[in-house]
């Protein structure tokens, strides 16, 4: 590597770190809604400690950097299931294909939902009775180019809805990324991405709608009252990543990567990863998560994959991923994907 070339590196990732240990106390937690929309997908990204804005080169940059969608290559179908704390289940699912001279288009939907709850009350603390649940989706389209055989740029535009028993809100949001490669240290990557820009959200329904009783006893009347919710924003991330293969060769390559997240209801972060792999059949993955973050649960992120081309058109891959998030539980995602 050039002298050249390390000075750059230092100076960059000076520009990363230094704001993020400086960056103010204050958090704004529970400020946001939508919280379902940073989960992240795909066991490879977790897996490499969700460091993946300047990797995003599969069908999981729909959700990492969309700009990344259009280095796939070939038309991609993707499965993702979590299970979550609390008895709590995600699940997504895309689709993406490459058009000549056009560039790449992608589907999602994602989708969070829970088991049925008691319905409970201060009179009725061990349940009236009812039950409820709480379930969100968010479905999105996808284009994505590249510019120049160094630039590519993606846009997505997706629905949100979340429901809690009676009640919903809706909105809608906007995502862009962008990637830039660099013809050093195997293609050193530099990466952006802009997720959740959007409307504000406000739950509404019958259960906002309540009955008083206005007067003395005997003398009442009833009154429907109307409880006037608050809107919230959604969550807003600012990723800035930078990743490279630092091996390469015909049976072997070793990727690392480094992201910078600057949340709109927490504080900065730093994510890091990396990802072996042998003739792109088999892969181990391991990363740290959340980085600087202050008040963090999340940590330690292994994981690993098994890609087979089953024949000439048609390559089925299945990955795994484990992530620590300390005194909450750990997490195992799993996903089927194929490329065809």
């Amino acid at each position: 590597m050039k002298l050249k070339h390390i000075f750059y590196l230092c100076i960059i990732l000076f520009l990363i770190i230094v704001p993020l240990i400086n960056s103010q106390s204050l958090t704004k937690s529970g400020t946001t809604v939508g919280q379902f929309l940073k989960i992240g997908v795909g066991p490879r990204a977790i897996a490499m400690g969700s460091a993946f804005t300047a990797t995003s080169d599969d069908i999981t940059a729909l959700y990492w950097n969309p700009g990344g969608l259009a280095n796939i290559g070939s038309n991609q179908a993707f499965f993702n299931h979590v299970q979550w704390f609390a008895d709590i289940n995600y699940d997504f699912a895309a689709f993406a294909a490459t058009i000549p001279d056009f560039g790449s288009i992608g589907a999602f939907v994602s989708a969070l939902s829970t088991d049925d709850m008691a319905v409970r009350t201060i009179e009725q603390p061990e349940g009236t009775g009812e039950l409820f649940t709480y379930g969100t989706i968010a479905v999105g389209l996808c284009y994505s180019r590249s510019l120049t055989d160094q630039f590519s740029i993606g846009f997505n535009i997706k629905y949100i809805n979340e429901k809690l028993w009676h009640m919903s809100s809706t909105g809608f949001a906007f995502d862009i990324g962008t990637i830039y490669k660099l013809p050093i240290l195997n293609e050193f990557r530099l990466a952006a991405s802009i997720s959740n820009f959007g409307t504000k959200m406000k739950l509404e329904g019958r259960d906002a709608v309540s009955v008083k009783q206005v007067g003395s006893p005997g003398y009442a009347n009833l009154i429907n009252t109307d409880v006037q919710l608050d809107a919230f924003d959604l969550p807003l991330l600012f990723r800035f990543g930078i990743a490279s293969d630092i091996i390469k060769s015909e049976s072997n390559r070793i990727t690392i990567g480094v992201d910078a997240i600057h949340p709109n209801d927490h504080t900065e972060y730093v994510n890091t990863g990396m990802e072996y792999g042998w003739n792109e059949i088999v892969f181990l993955r391991a990363g740290y998560n959340s980085l600087l973050e202050q008040d963090t649960e999340k940590g330690l992120t292994l994981g690993f994959g098994l890609h087979y081309r089953i024949v000439d058109l048609i390559k089925v891959g299945m990955d795994y991923a484990y992530q620590d998030f300390g005194r909450l539980s750990e997490v195992h995602y799993f996903s089927v994907g194929i490329k065809f």
